[in-house]
């Protein structure tokens, strides 16, 4: 991928991202510059953030108002109700791509099926290693085949699934 072309998908990604910061509450130009670089750890171009703030603002996604810091004012964005709505249908969107992207690389719990994004418990049973979401599902995995309820071989692994 050129360089261009690795700036465009980065400048998008930022696009998006600012959408998120002003998801989470109200923020001011230099605020979202900061946050995104602490968060996603590079520095974002003023060039991309306030010519897209305004983008927004002319389309009715967010408003601003002024706030005096010092001598200085500030001018706060927030989103409108029809912004809190496209980000909303953007998030659905990506969480769609999201799940696609890291389907094939999640475990499933061998017991009640939910499905792992990290971690887990995992037990030896009948010489298999087998993966649950927790202890208690691979509890009862044995309990309704008649097995005992003691694991000769466990280990938890994490954070369970998402059911």
């Amino acid at each position: 991928m050129g360089d261009e072309n690795l700036n465009d998908l980065i400048s998008d990604f930022a696009r998006f991202y600012i959408l998120t910061i002003l998801y989470e509450a109200p923020a001011h130009g230099y605020s979202i510059l900061r946050k995104f670089k602490a968060r996603v750890g590079r520095t974002i171009s003023p060039g991309i953030v306030y010519p897209f703030l305004q983008k927004l603002e002319e389309r009715g996604l967010i408003t601003h108002h002024v706030t005096s810091v010092g001598e200085k004012e500030r001018k706060v964005y927030a989103l409108t109700d029809e912004g809190r709505e496209l980000c909303n249908r953007l998030f659905k969107r990506f969480a769609r791509l999201v799940a696609t992207a890291i389907e094939p690389s999640l475990d499933v719990c061998a017991n009640c099926g939910c499905k792992l994004y990290e971690g887990g418990y995992t037990e030896v049973i009948g010489g298999v290693k087998m993966t649950f979401c927790c202890i208690h599902c691979a509890q009862s995995y044995k309990r309704e085949r008649g097995m005992r309820h003691d694991a000769p071989t466990s280990s938890m692994n994490g954070v369970g699934g998402a059911k």
